[in-house]
């Protein structure tokens, strides 16, 4: 059976490790957060309060390396906050870019919701496009880029919520969730007397992750698992009780992150059980019920009773 290098699946081993030194008990949200990552793809965590959004976030950062900006949502914030301006140079006599912090490789978007729609169109166009736009001037981002956004799905207040066209920007929309007991009691004997934050050390460069990425976009998918993500997207689009399905984008991202989560675990090909673990989380935020549909069905058993009606190939398909 093909697998990836050992040094590679050593880095990703490094990496997991290095999160799970702060992060306690989440193995699952912990690789669809890296798949994301490694497809290219941004990821929005959403939980209520408290249950290590942020410290994820910061944590992953801190392991991978590379420039990391925090941006603080707000009502108040601008696009130019977080794009960059152009500011006078008096001794210069000239204007100077100073640059916003989506110029970093990894940015957290810490309670996006909270921003209003011009900012959230400025973060929307870096996300799609790996660019800003500064008073006209095209600037493009670094690579890698990868967006980690967070917000609280129980509080409306002062909130904006986010366009379907944004929504549809993230490759996965996560939920943390509360700790089970005994990990619960494990965080707080880890957290005792120590910050484990800062004992996190960086064991990929951007570099490595650029590699990574396209060793990734190298990983086969077969016909027959290619047509099972065509129609799974379909059947979203044909249900009555869906008003808008996937999009072509959605169906792509479902591709590339099964790519991703296949190389994570060693494999150089996909099979269908990587599209059905991570069909919920790509596809969920993408779909928009009828009105008659919201007062009754919950998305994700409606997204499983979906799974179950398209049986996935059961041939060789590597």
């Amino acid at each position: 059976m093909p697998t990836v290098s050992a040094s590679s699946e050593d880095k990703v081993l490094a990496l997991m490790e290095a999160i799970e030194s702060v992060i306690i008990g989440k193995r699952p949200v912990i690789e669809r957060v890296l798949t994301a990552l490694l497809a290219g793809g941004h990821v929005l965590l959403e939980d209520v309060p408290g249950t290590g959004k942020t410290m994820l976030s910061r944590t992953l950062a801190a392991a991978v390396g590379g420039a990391f900006r925090r941006i603080q949502m707000t009502p108040d914030l601008l696009p130019q906050d977080i794009t960059g301006m152009y500011v006078y140079n008096p001794e210069r006599r000239t204007f100077e870019l100073r640059e916003g912090p989506l110029m970093a490789n990894i940015v957290l978007a810490d309670e996006l919701n909270r921003a209003t729609p011009r900012t959230q169109s400025a973060l929307l166009e870096a996300m799609a496009e790996g660019q800003v736009t500064v008073e006209g001037v095209r600037q493009v981002l670094p690579r890698p880029f990868f967006v980690l956004a967070t917000q609280n799905p129980i509080e409306s207040e002062g909130t904006f919520p986010l366009p379907e066209a944004e929504r549809d920007r993230f490759m996965m929309r996560l939920r943390v969730g509360y700790p089970e007991r005994e990990q619960e009691i494990a965080m707080l004997r880890r957290f005792r007397t120590s910050y484990p934050l800062d004992a996190v050390q960086a064991v990929l460069t951007p570099e490595d992750l650029l590699i990574m990425q396209e060793k990734v976009r190298s990983v086969t998918i077969h016909p027959e698992v290619e047509a099972y993500i065509v129609d799974l997207s379909r059947a979203t689009r044909e249900d009555e009780r869906i008003a808008v399905g996937v999009s072509p984008r959605g169906t792509l991202a479902l591709a590339k992150a099964a790519q991703a989560y296949a190389w994570i675990k060693g494999r150089s090909y996909v099979i269908p059980d990587d599209v059905k673990t991570l069909f919920l989380d790509v596809i969920e935020h993408r779909i928009v019920l009828t009105a008659e549909a919201l007062l009754r069905e919950d998305p994700s058993t409606m997204l499983k009773e979906m799974l179950e009606r398209h049986p996935a190939p059961v041939e060789d398909v590597q």
